[in-house]
């Protein structure tokens, strides 16, 4: 049995029915988790909305909502306005472009923490944000990690949080992934865009490790079968980022289906 979750990501921007349709196909699958990013151009808050209705048991998760755009009372509206079951929900947060990100937010994660019930994860790099993440939230949500460098962070965000008397924080890590040759050049164009990023190319530079460490390309089912592999054991949830060519409901359900064979 898979020491670690596996879920599905999607992006912001993806139609509301091929959300809803992915929903179904990850949940007859057994995935954990739906999540979908926050992006300038489209609205996560309506796609996981839609894929409630059509779910029953697969968990929701927004990863994550940039909170210098959206302080506390504004998202707490936006999620009890969507209508997204609680029970099911999961918040994944992150600074933006915030300056002192780890004191923004610590003190915004703690607000946070008085106006919603449902597990709040933080979106980080670095260390600091990173310590926030275990010691004030209910876990971490990372990006671009190889295997060995996730479950170092994860060992780290676990010693962390008994040290301050916190329960064990769960470990989520996203992993772009195409099991399509021709969308390989897509995640390959993604991973140099983050690379430029100056947070994120400090956060390269001082693991040692580049974006496409991070990342799953296959070919085949059993090549996907084998990046997934990799990461068993290393964190509590994977989430398969799917990048390919159309974003269409067929494509992305390719990478579900692979993951059976």
């Amino acid at each position: 049995m898979s020491a670690t979750a596996i879920s599905i990501g999607l992006a912001g921007t993806t139609p509301v029915e091929t959300v809803r349709s992915v929903a179904r196909s990850a949940e007859a699958a057994g995935l954990r988790t739906l999540w979908l990013n926050e992006t300038p151009e489209g609205d996560p808050f309506v796609g996981l909305a839609a894929a409630a209705e059509a779910t029953e048991r697969l968990l929701l998760g927004i990863g994550v909502v940039a909170l210098d755009r959206n302080p506390g009372a504004a998202l707490v509206e936006r999620i009890e306005h969507s209508g997204i079951p609680l029970a099911r929900f999961n918040l994944g947060v992150g600074s933006g472009r915030a300056p002192h990100a780890a004191a923004f937010v610590e003190r915004n994660v703690g607000e946070l923490r008085k106006l919603v019930s449902s597990p709040i994860l933080v979106g980080a790099l670095g260390p600091l944000v990173r310590r926030v993440g275990a010691e004030h939230a209910d876990g971490l949500l990372l990006s671009w990690l190889s295997p060995e460098t996730a479950a170092a962070a994860r060992d780290e965000a676990i010693t962390q949080a008994s040290a301050v008397g916190r329960p064990r924080p769960w470990v989520a890590l996203y992993a772009r992934t195409a099991i399509d040759p021709d969308a390989h050049g897509a995640l390959r164009s993604e991973a140099e865009r983050y690379a430029a990023l100056p947070g994120y190319a400090a956060n390269f530079a001082r693991i040692g490790r580049g974006p496409l460490d991070g990342a799953i390309l296959a070919t085949d089912a059993a090549e996907l079968r084998a990046g997934v592999a990799r990461y068993d054991g290393a964190i509590d949830e994977l989430v398969l980022r799917a990048v390919t060519n159309d974003n269409s409901a067929d494509e992305i359900r390719r990478i579900i289906d692979g993951l059976s064979g």
